[in-house]
């Protein structure tokens, strides 16, 4: 009896590190969402198909630097990332420029729908380009660690799971001093209260909102490069699942909050994890949203959300 409760102990702690491997890499999505929203209280539908983008790139990018021979494997995710960032970076100002800078000033359904028209434009494009096969990649970050084992059952810790994790801390370390200590930060927050006092104060607004759409894309590419490292395979239909998923997320943890969007992450993660394990993979999907509709009844601005303020 012991034994069988041991096991499914070991069994409930791999859930719990996948889930929350998993929940990393949505947070950091989720982060691109609640910024755009906390600035200019819009979603950018087109987030999703940012990250595939940069998954995309990444894989380019490390095919590329392996045909020419590079054998380092640190160096060549970091050429890679960055790249891909750079790249990826202007897509998200492409994004802002075109979809939503030009409707600002409409009715509130017009930038929506111009952001879902883009989604489905780079959607596309990446379909053509790329085609609408999987595209594999082997295991760069291979190995991990036994935490202990339990009759046979052996609970493991991936190398990639914690590169994963480190690497959305430091992230979001870097993104929170980013905002609370920097003048780009300050612009940013002001532009959050009031964006029309904001700019007769004389802070560019146009500029910092392109820059946070250009901030969001990074987080989103490192988010790609992560998804793709840890699963190894990618099409061009990623963007939308995981980038539903993580706007769940955002809604979840409270729209806004960027503690909420990494919390709402690993509450996703953590709750697919826990329901593939224990109940039905295809059906994983069904019991996230049912726990973001049962938390919205009862805390309708998330779990980090504040109430909006009508400034008058």
């Amino acid at each position: 009896m012991q034994t069988k409760a041991g096991v499914l102990v070991a069994y409930a702690l791999q859930q719990l590190i996948n889930g929350v491997t998993l929940g990393m890499i949505y947070g950091l999505i989720a982060v691109g969402y609640t910024m755009v929203y906390g600035i200019i209280g819009m979603i950018n539908f087109a987030h999703g198909d940012v990250f595939m983008i940069g998954a995309f790139l990444s894989l380019i990018g490390l095919t590329l630097l392996a045909g020419f021979g590079m054998t380092s494997v640190p160096l060549a995710l970091a050429i890679s990332l960055a790249a891909a960032c750079a790249i990826a970076a202007l897509y998200g100002w492409t994004v802002e420029r075109i979809a939503y800078r030009p409707l600002r000033g409409s009715f509130r359904l017009a930038p929506l729908i111009s952001a879902i028209g883009m989604s489905i434009v780079l959607q596309n494009f990446v379909q053509v380009s790329q085609g609408a096969r999987d595209l594999n990649l082997q295991p760069l970050i291979p190995g991990g660690m036994a935490i202990f084992e339990e009759n046979g059952f052996v609970v493991q810790l991936s190398w990639m799971q914690v590169v994963i994790s480190i690497v959305t801390l430091a992230l979001l370390a870097v993104f929170t001093w980013l905002v609370t200590k920097t003048p780009l930060g300050r612009a940013m927050r002001a532009c959050e209260q009031d964006l029309k006092m904001a700019s007769l104060l004389g802070i560019d607004t146009d500029r910092t909102i392109s820059l946070t759409f250009v901030i969001g894309a990074i987080l989103a590419t490192v988010a790609g490069m992560l998804f793709l490292l840890y699963y190894g395979s990618i099409n061009f239909f990623i963007g939308f699942s995981a980038g539903v998923k993580a706007f769940t997320a955002a809604v979840l943890g409270g729209i806004g909050s960027l503690p909420g969007a990494v919390l709402g992450g690993l509450a996703i993660g953590l709750i697919e994890s826990f329901w593939s394990g224990y109940a039905s993979v295809p059906y994983k999907n069904v019991a996230a949203f049912s726990v973001l509709v049962i938390v919205l009844i009862f805390m309708p601005s998330g779990l980090l959300g504040r109430s909006d303020v009508e400034k008058v």
